[in-house]
C-alpha cells in the first residue's frame, strides 16, 4: 500500500485539524444521539495520553466509522482507502481532519511507516482488523495489520465492539434506520517489550491477532447486547489470521 502524501507529512497534524475534527466531532455526536440512542461503556479504557491502535470489531456497517470516531474524547486518526479522498468535498475533510489515504494494490512500506509515524507521535489509529464488512455474528477472521503496527510502535492495542450497527444500516442496504446502537471499550492489549533493534517476530504478532480475535468477539456480544440485540451463538471459531515475520509479510 502507498500511502498518497503531499507536501506536508501525513503524520503531522496542526491546530485548525484538530479543530475541525471538533466540530465533526460534535455534529456527529449530535446525530447519533437520538438517532441510535448510542451508549458508550468502557471510554476510560482509552490511554489519555500517547500513541495506540484503536481496533474495532465487528465491522458490519457504514456507520461504523462515524460512531468509533465519537467513541473517544480525543482525536482520532483514520487510515482510508484512496477512493474516499478523491470524493469531492468528503476527501478534503478528511485529510483536513487528519487522516491519510492508501492505495490498497500496492506495496504496502510507505503506509506503515506514516502508520508508525503517527502512532510515535503519540496520536491514536485506527485500523479496522476484520478490513472490510461483514454479516453475522462471528468475528471473522483478523488481518494482522493491527497486531503488527502496534507491535512495532511499542503502543498498546484497544479492543472495540459495536452493537447494533447492522440493524442499523446493514451492508447493501440503501437506506439507515434509527435503532439503538452501542460500543464497548475494552482493556487494552499490550505487546511484548522488545529491546532496541529487535524485530517483531512471527509469534508475537500471532499471540496479539489471536487476544484481539478473542477480545473482539466478546466485546461485539456485549455491545449487542446493549444495544437490544438478540446475542446468536457465533458457531464454530475460526481463528484469526497468522502474522506476518517481518514488514513484507504482514496484511492490514
Amino acid at each position: 500500500m502507498n500511502v498518497v502524501t503531499g507536501a506536508d507529512s501525513p503524520a503531522a497534524i496542526g491546530r485548525a485539524s484538530r479543530w475541525l475534527f471538533r466540530f465533526g466531532w460534535l455534529i456527529v455526536r449530535g446525530f447519533f444521539a437520538p438517532f441510535a440512542r448510542l451508549r458508550i461503556r468502557g471510554r476510560e479504557n482509552f490511554p489519555s495520553t500517547g500513541g495506540f491502535v484503536v481496533a474495532p470489531g465487528a465491522h458490519r456497517s457504514i456507520f461504523d466509522t462515524a460512531v468509533v470516531a465519537v467513541s473517544s474524547r480525543r482525536m482520532l486518526r483514520f487510515m482510508g482507502a484512496e477512493s474516499y479522498f478523491k470524493i469531492p468535498v468528503l476527501g478534503w475533510f478528511l485529510r483536513a481532519a487528519g487522516g491519510f489515504p492508501v492505495e490498497r494494490a500496492a506495496t504496502d512500506r510507505e503506509a506503515l511507516r506514516v502508520a508508525e509515524a503517527v502512532l510515535r507521535s503519540g496520536e491514536p489509529l485506527v485500523v479496522f482488523p476484520e478490513a472490510t464488512r461483514y454479516r453475522g455474528p462471528a468475528l471473522q477472521p483478523l488481518k494482522d495489520g493491527a497486531a503488527f503496527m502496534a507491535a512495532r510502535a511499542d503502543v498498546p492495542i484497544v479492543p472495540i465492539g459495536i452493537g447494533g450497527a447492522e440493524r442499523a444500516w446493514p451492508k447493501g442496504a440503501r437506506f439507515p434506520k434509527p435503532t439503538r446502537m452501542a460500543i464497548v471499550v475494552g482493556q487494552p492489549i499490550r505487546p511484548t517489550p522488545r529491546t532496541e533493534g529487535e524485530r517483531v517476530k512471527r509469534g508475537e504478532i500471532r499471540r496479539l491477532t489471536a487476544e484481539l480475535h478473542t477480545s473482539l468477539q466478546s466485546l461485539f456480544e456485549e455491545a449487542q447486547l446493549d444495544a437490544g440485540v438478540r446475542v446468536e451463538s457465533p458457531g464454530p471459531m475460526l481463528g484469526a489470521e497468522s502474522g506476518g515475520d517481518e514488514e513484507g509479510r504482514h496484511r492490514t
